[in-house]
């Protein structure tokens, strides 16, 4: 007989105090049953546009269908399908003050077929300069809601073509150049013609709408997307990354909060369960999901990302990005109070894990939106690689910490609590 661990009868106690016994909904064999279908060979690590990360949005939509979840809106289906595009180079030519420029220092980032950028056109400058961090400028300026030319200091050259793989762009995405250059010049033309593929992606969404305070919106996600299978990165005669903690444990911990807060039925506010595709690929799905929603009516996100293994405090325990910048992690501890379950600050600062993950989207338009993980990121021995399986995950923790949250966010999705938002001006 196992030993009973009891901090762990505790929490299942306090919950089960609450009046809905959590224990018969949220337990070790159902959270199991989703983890390892989602993890399975069968599914080949769900990479975006395959066949393996289908057969997932399906067995989600199912899974919410059975728990009699709404649809989002008017739709007929779970899915919450957008389309992406994907550019393929065909010619690119570029002059600085009449002189020739290597094409290999200019990427134009654009749905475009033709496309002619010139110093007379309607687009903004702007600069990379050195010391900034690259990747994150960069991005600002992708993302953005203006066309742009870039100038980008030489310091950037071994970074500038990676540019170029960003091989997905959305329906609102506007043209931004980057020029690998030192000094603006005054006189530039750009000529470039691209092969642009429509390609559709799917969210899967489901709802459980709130009493009196339907127009306010809590929301649980985890991306159900993964990698894919890499023959070019084999280890030990595996090319599958199953993605079993990233992000299937996630993906899992949310579809069991759903059939959780559908029983307990005492959500005054709205709760949106979204499971997003494409978060290893720049995040397309969360981004597509974000603007759908005002901002101010969203009141709370939690994103489960990778909770299957214990964390560095060991068991009962997890880690929330971006603790400091709302009182949300101080409203879930305080929720826990006498459950012997910790949610800590984030440990892995200098990893930037607050904008690297699904939350980040909703963060920056001032959303409490964080992401809870107990990955040790200075020392997961998994992440990204075919060993990621669900024998390497402790399905009982990971029971703990879903029932953790389901207990801790009830005074949130009851309107008795509401987070502080996010200062976007302290935002990086």
């Amino acid at each position: 007989m196992r030993k009973i661990n009891l901090v762990f009868v505790g929490l299942l106690c306090s919950i089960t105090a609450i009046g809905q016994s959590i224990d018969k909904i949220i337990n070790v064999k159902e959270v199991e049953r989703i983890e390892r279908y989602l993890a399975s060979d069968e599914l080949a690590g769900r990479k975006p546009f395959t066949p393996g990360i289908e057969k997932a949005a399906q067995f989600i939509s199912d899974e919410f269908a059975q728990s009699k979840l709404k649809k989002w809106g008017n739709s007929s289906s779970y899915l919450q399908t957008f389309q992406m595009y994907k550019p393929t180079l065909k010619s690119i030519q570029a002059s600085l003050n009449g002189e020739v420029l290597d094409s290999k220092k200019v990427v134009v980032i654009g749905k475009e077929t033709k496309t002619i950028i010139q110093e007379n056109t309607d687009y903004a400058q702007a600069t990379i300069a050195k010391g900034e961090n690259f990747f994150q400028s960069a991005y600002r300026f992708i993302s953005g809601k203006k066309p742009t030319v870039v100038w980008v200091d030489e310091d950037f050259a071994a970074l500038f073509a990676r540019l170029s793989n960003r091989n997905m762009l959305r329906e609102n995405q506007v043209n931004v150049a980057f020029i690998l250059s030192n000094k603006p010049a005054t006189k530039f033309k750009i000529e470039v013609e691209n092969e642009i593929t429509p390609m559709p992606l799917s969210n899967v969404v489901g709802i459980i709408p709130g009493k009196s305070l339907a127009n306010e919106y809590v929301i649980f996600s985890g991306h159900y997307d993964h990698l894919g299978v890499m023959p070019n990165r084999v280890v030990k005669g595996d090319s599958i990354y199953n993605g079993a903690n990233d992000d299937a444990a996630g993906t899992t911990g949310m579809m069991m909060l759903a059939k959780y807060f559908k029983k307990w039925n005492k959500n005054e506010r709205t709760l949106i369960f979204a499971a997003f595709t494409a978060e290893e690929s720049g995040g397309f799905g969360a981004t597509y999901f974000s603007e759908q929603f005002d901002p101010a009516a969203v009141k709370a996100m939690f994103n489960l990302e990778m909770i299957g293994t214990e964390s560095k405090w060991g068991k009962n325990s997890a880690y929330i990005t971006g603790f400091e910048k709302t009182d949300m992690g101080a409203i879930l501890q305080k929720n826990l109070e006498g459950t012997g379950f910790t949610f800590h600050p984030d440990p892995y600062t200098d990893q930037n894990l607050f904008y690297r993950s699904d939350n980040a989207t909703l963060a920056r338009l001032g959303v409490p939106a964080h992401t809870i993980s107990t990955s040790k990121m200075d020392s997961e021995p998994n992440y990204h690689k075919p060993s990621d399986q669900i024998e390497t995950l402790d399905l009982d923790n990971m029971t703990a910490i879903i029932k953790s949250i389901a207990l801790s966010a009830q005074t949130i999705i009851s309107g008795k609590d509401t987070p502080s938002r996010v200062d976007t001006s302290q935002l990086k």
